[in-house]
């Protein structure tokens, strides 16, 4: 079986293209793979913002902490939980502002954790999620993927090495605003050239 981790970070549901592309690349996998299963995380509610008393309970040893900081670290933990599960990733993300939504940079910072997902070595970060994959939709007005002025390829792209992820793949509906249809058929040319 294949567990396949689809998280949405778009604010909108309806029309939105990374929303579209996410789920086309998942119709995909499961086209390959009868046995797949899915897990959907939507960040478009947001997703808890890091804060001192985060920090403090994060850097408190797990036999330490008080009840209060277990409560405060267990959305962190079961966004962890559903990484550790997946075999792969499906992360449809938008370009907004040159960069990532505000939720998925929260998630982010959620689920980045030393001796959870990373660990520190006289070597410097070795990230622990080996042994997966991220496929990657990007959806944007009129930012080029690839291009100077992506801040959110090259970004998710280093995040998800640093935890261990290098097997990452993306998928690219950009310049929408200049030429929708056009995009939209490069994406899923893209979709159909995947190697799965």
């Amino acid at each position: 079986m294949t567990n396949v981790l689809k998280i949405d970070a778009s604010a909108r549901h309806d029309g939105s293209v990374s929303r579209q592309l996410s789920d086309d690349i998942v119709a995909r996998l499961k086209a390959a793979d009868s046995s797949v299963s899915v897990v959907e995380r939507d960040l478009a509610g947001g997703a808890p913002f890091v804060d001192a008393e985060w920090i403090g309970a994060n850097f408190t040893s797990e036999e330490s902490r008080s009840e209060d900081q277990k409560a405060k670290l267990a959305k962190s933990d079961a966004l962890i939980d559903e990484l550790l599960a997946a075999d792969v990733i499906v992360l449809g993300a938008p370009i907004y502002n040159f960069g990532v939504p505000a939720a998925l940079k929260a998630w982010i910072d959620q689920v980045a954790r030393a001796r959870k997902t990373f660990k520190y070595t006289e070597k410097g970060p070795v990230g622990l999620l080996e042994k997966k994959r991220a496929i990657v939709a990007i959806a944007s007005g009129g930012t080029e993927a690839g291009s100077p002025i992506d801040f959110a390829t090259p970004y998710l792209r280093h995040v998800l090495g640093f935890l261990g992820i290098t097997d990452v793949k993306f998928v690219a509906a950009d310049r929408l605003m200049i030429d929708a249809e056009a995009s939209l058929a490069r994406a899923r040319a893209q979709i159909d050239a995947l190697d799965l």
